[in-house]
């Protein structure tokens, strides 16, 4: 009997609410089940969505509140349960990592309840600190390698395409380049390996007009992009669920793309034990290979460098080799 595809989506504040539209809009589920530990909140979103099924050319996908028992043999899990950053005065760039004890003790519950209904579903967090997020919820829950990644620098990735875009006044779908490291102040452009047309990014300027991107502007434009959305208005989530539903898309149709998500690393650049972004194959086995970027000296010093400010947030949680 044919059935169609469905998805958990487990946390419904501003991001995961995001999520469930993006969802609902994508046409790729026929059930989508909303967890939250505040039910009203959950049974509204439900609601409201069921409602927007009513719409011209909208799918009648089938959308519910629910709990874990709800996403037996689920198929996709997205989390983004856990609080967020808030704004604070003087603070124009808090440091996702601080959000790290309360958030990894958020995690332990959702996989800890997840994995007893749902052993096979592919699972992609957003919770932040990401990528320490990601490692537990990798690491802790037996599930096998690859199936439970984050989204990692995905959405660094889409941002510094559109900043780039920008500066030489094109499209960024034409734009090929992606971010590694960490989800957070310490991401790293990956300036050798950007491209537009065959042209590298210190052709650009010649090629399309603007003054290419230094190494450090770029990362710190990235960087503070994020903080001007998170600034003005106080959170940031459509990036992100776009983010994480192209990821969905990508593991529903075993479309082997090629994105920038966060998992643990095992010896890659030579580091070990702790998980952040890479390119990496994304199909319907979630991660089906990590990728080894030909990046240049800078960069690699950089990405280690992004791997201790992850390993600080990993302390901080008691996470891997600091538990």
């Amino acid at each position: 009997m044919l059935q169609g595809h469905s998805l958990a989506i487990i946390g419904c504040g501003h991001v995961g609410s995001y999520v469930l539209t993006e969802a609902m809009a994508s046409g790729l589920f026929a059930k989508v089940v909303v967890v939250d530990k505040d039910s009203s909140v959950a049974y509204g979103e439900a609601l409201d969505h069921h409602h927007g099924t009513g719409a011209p050319a909208r799918r009648n996908t089938t959308v519910i509140d629910g709990n874990y028992e709800d996403c037996r043999d689920i198929d996709l899990t997205i989390i983004a349960a856990g609080p967020s950053m808030l704004p604070t005065e003087g603070e124009e760039r808090p440091d996702r990592a601080a959000l790290a004890p309360h958030n990894a003790e958020v995690i332990r519950q959702v996989m800890g309840d997840l994995s007893k209904v749902a052993p096979d579903a592919i699972v992609i967090v957003i919770t932040n600190p990401l990528d320490t997020m990601a490692h537990i919820a990798a690491t802790e829950f037996g599930y096998p390698e690859g199936r439970v990644f984050g989204t990692g620098t995905m959405l660094d990735s889409s941002r510094m395409r559109r900043l780039i875009a920008d500066r030489h006044n094109i499209d960024p779908a034409s734009v090929q380049g992606f971010m590694v490291g960490e989800h957070g102040l310490s991401a790293v452009p990956a300036l050798s390996c950007v491209s537009v047309a065959g042209f590298s990014n210190d052709q650009l300027g010649e090629a399309f007009g603007g003054q290419p991107y230094e190494l450090e502007e770029l990362a710190d434009a990235v960087v503070g992009a994020a903080y001007e959305v998170f600034n003005g208005k106080g959170w940031t989530n459509a990036g992100i669920a776009k983010s994480a539903i192209e990821l969905a898309t990508c593991v529903l149709l075993d479309e082997r793309s090629v994105y920038s998500v966060s998992l643990p690393l095992n010896g890659l650049f030579g580091i070990d034990d702790v998980s952040l972004s890479l390119p990496c194959v994304i199909g319907a086995n979630g991660v089906e290979a990590r990728l080894e970027p030909p990046l240049n000296e800078t960069e690699i010093t950089k990405l280690h460098e992004s791997a201790d400010a992850i390993r600080d947030a990993m302390r901080k949680a008691k996470v891997g080799n600091f538990a």
